[in-house]
């Protein structure tokens, strides 16, 4: 039920787009543990001086950022956030992006703010979302 919005630049092709979606998946599914099927990504491009990022913020030195922002239901722990941006990372490493130009935010919320269809808060009856910790 992750919401993911990637911005990059045009320079990237329509192949290494998907390639960059798919690889931001992957990385859910194997450190989060989402279901393999709950994939809800929106992939915008920009021209490339519209991307812009300090070339060393952090002592970081960027090129061509993509830009992730996730948006998924709390409670999941630092270290299993550590454990995403890591597998992120690695995985775009693999389709041509350099570790230097992933930049990921994350939003939490609750299963009540999300409705996939017909006006119903569907999650606030299906039970444990994968990778959170149980209510206190």
């Amino acid at each position: 039920m992750p919401i993911v919005r990637i911005d990059l630049s045009d320079r990237r092709s329509p192949g290494q787009r998907r390639a960059i979606s798919d690889a931001v998946h992957e990385a859910f599914v194997e450190s989060v543990g989402i279901p393999r099927g709950d994939r809800f990504h929106l992939v915008t491009t920009h021209p490339a001086a519209e991307i812009i990022a300090d070339p060393g913020y952090l002592d970081i030195a960027r090129e061509d950022v993509v830009y992730i922002q996730v948006t998924f239901v709390r409670g999941r722990s630092a270290e299993l956030k550590q454990k995403f941006f890591r597998a992120v990372a690695d995985h775009l490493e693999r389709v041509g992006v350099r570790r230097q130009d992933v930049a990921i935010v994350l939003t939490e919320n609750t299963v009540a703010d999300y409705s996939w269809g017909n006006g119903e808060a569907q999650l606030l009856n299906l039970g444990p979302v994968p990778g959170t910790e149980p209510a206190a």
